[in-house]
């Protein structure tokens, strides 16, 4: 999800070692016979990948990575932060604020993988929920007010926009 262009090369090796990093971890086997088998299950993947013609941005978000030790602190933060919010609203049943409501907000990611990502962000966040996605729209079902302002406030597509890696071009997160 880089603006620039990357060589394949690069995507193919970073597949490979992603997928071999994988595999390593969920086999927690480390004797020859395997790894020589895990190696062999590595290449066929990449060389069915390559042979398909998929291996893009998409299939390989090159920039990723690197992005995501920026956007995942953030996004904890929010979800404990929603957590404590729907927690206290049950808790405090005299206080409860509970407003539910179903808006649509426009994603403003400029590819389909940071689109999902917004949608699941929404979805991961307590107290919101996003209950379909419709090329940039998505609609969200929000538990309370306040939950549903924060969607509406546009900072979380801004956030999910740049871990796309290309820079915000407007507000988004406009309801509609």
């Amino acid at each position: 999800m880089s603006p620039g262009p990357i060589h394949p090369a690069v995507r193919v090796v970073a597949l490979a070692l992603w997928l071999g990093v994988v595999w390593l971890f969920w086999s927690g086997h480390y004797d020859l016979l395997l790894l020589s088998l895990g190696a062999v299950s590595v290449a066929v993947v990449v060389a069915s990948v390559v042979r398909m013609r998929i291996l893009d941005d998409e299939t390989v978000p090159v920039g990723l990575p690197g992005r995501l030790a920026v956007y995942l602190p953030w996004m904890a933060w929010r979800i404990a932060k929603a957590n404590f919010a729907v927690a206290w609203a049950i808790l405090r049943p005299g206080h409860l604020r509970i407003a539910p409501q179903v808006f649509t907000v426009e994603a403003g990611q400029a590819t389909d993988l940071g689109r999902v990502i917004y949608a699941n962000s929404i979805t991961l966040t307590p107290g919101t929920v996003s209950i379909d996605k419709e090329g940039r729209r998505v609609t969200v079902h929000a538990l309370t007010e306040a939950s549903a302002a924060e969607v509406l406030d546009g900072t979380m597509d801004r956030r999910v926009t740049r871990l796309e890696g290309i820079p915000a071009a407007g507000d988004g997160g406009s309801a509609t």
